[in-house]
């Protein structure tokens, strides 16, 4: 019974193409779509947790304030350079401690001018960012300590300023100031959230603080840990000392945020998925319209083919087994829309996040889900127009024009 209303399925799938292709068409774009959105989502979502993790799985970012993220809370006072200094002399465990500030300032040299991020920082930087040179050198000492005008700048600077030419010994100017670029950095490419990680100037924090930012303020302390140091201990020792630094009583609570980048890894990744949920939703959305689709025609096939279904009533089939056929005939559609959707999203998923430079994750259980959601829609939407042709009168039905 089953293989023979799957021959009357087909045969009439095949009798009208064009129909067929029009019906499945909204499950071909809900399917597709969804899968497409998911795909891309979990790929972005492990670019950002990689480019996280490149800041080494043994770091700490400290900030003013408890907001997690850039700025500072209203309120909290800043850091100085000295708490960086006493984190890295009182606390045991610690490889490097870069105490930073950061400004998006527009750089003229070699007759180009070009908006840039210029970071204000020691050596140690380098060191907690995981960032090497292609050439030059990073910052003395004695550079560090006078606020020298120096820098080392990234690819990006040197492509957009000198058109890729030598840059080392040349002179790039930085709001009032001219300074002599001692260091080139690898590349870093792009980071998680789409910033070019080359498109960079870093230069000593007191040459930033003394000639940009007017003030000794620092917004962002970061600490790398040695690998077989226990975080947990050094990130507790470093708030501790911080509020004995900052005079705060046992029951006044932090006004600065330590955050080690494992927590951040697990709190921007529940973000991205939540956000990869949320599109795949909406493009679930599509799904349905493409069941009503599918429903609407098969209530037309049913009129269509009222006599037909008559003649076998009469001559002795089942109202199972019109029903049956009628359902099958509506999985099929769903289950066609299902595939190509399928076939379709896979190569959308490869060409956009290969444009996107986002990696491409295939997952089977998305790519199944999506295939067996629109098969349910054939089953769903298909069930009403089915009872409908099982329940018509032989003999209405054989009379109908």
């Amino acid at each position: 019974m089953i293989g023979n209303a799957l021959l009357l399925a087909l045969r009439q799938i095949f009798r009208n193409p064009l129909r067929s292709m029009l019906t499945v068409l909204g499950i071909v774009i809900g399917v597709a779509a969804v899968i497409t959105m998911v795909t891309i989502g979990n790929g972005a979502t492990q670019q950002v947790r990689d480019q996280i993790a490149s800041l080494g799985s043994d770091s700490l970012m400290i900030r003013p304030g408890q907001r997690m993220g850039p700025g500072q809370s209203i309120g909290a006072p800043s850091f100085k350079e000295s708490d960086a200094a006493a984190i890295r002399d009182q606390i045991a465990g610690i490889r490097a401690v870069a105490p930073s500030r950061t400004s998006s300032i527009v750089v003229v040299a070699n007759g180009k001018n070009w908006q840039t991020t210029v970071v204000g920082s020691t050596n140690s930087y380098f060191d907690v960012n995981n960032l090497t040179l292609k050439e030059g050198r990073f910052f003395e000492p004695s550079e560090v300590r006078a606020g020298s005008a120096v820098c080392v700048v990234g690819q990006t600077l040197q492509k957009e300023l000198f058109d890729g030419e030598p840059i080392l010994g040349k002179m790039i100017r930085v709001k009032g100031f001219s300074c002599n670029v001692v260091g080139v950095l690898d590349l870093k490419g792009q980071s998680g959230f789409g910033q070019d990680k080359d498109d960079v100037i870093v230069i000593p924090l007191n040459t930033f603080q003394r000639r940009i930012s007017g003030n000794i303020r620092v917004p962002l302390i970061t600490v790398a840990i040695e690998p077989h140091s226990d975080i947990e201990r050094v990130k507790q020792g470093v708030r501790l000392l911080l509020r004995e630094r900052r005079s705060l009583s046992s029951g006044d609570p932090d006004n600065f945020n330590v955050l080690d980048t494992s927590e951040l890894i697990n709190t921007i990744s529940k973000t991205s998925e939540v956000m990869t949920m949320l599109l795949g939703a909406v493009a679930a959305v599509s799904l349905l319209v493409g069941g009503i689709g599918i429903m609407n025609i098969m209530l037309v096939s049913v009129t269509e083919r009222t006599r037909e279904i008559g003649i076998r009533l009469a001559i002795g089939a089942t109202e199972k087994e019109v029903l049956l056929q009628f359902l099958i005939e509506s999985i099929m559609l769903a289950c066609l829309g299902g595939l190509i959707g399928v076939v379709l999203a896979l190569g959308a998923s490869v060409v956009i996040t290969s444009y996107m430079q986002v990696p491409f994750k295939f997952d089977p259980f998305i790519n199944l889900l999506a295939f067996g959601f629109a098969a349910l829609i054939g089953v769903i939407f298909g069930y009403f127009p089915a009872r409908r042709a099982a329940k018509l009168d032989p003999i209405e039905a054989v009379r109908h024009e």
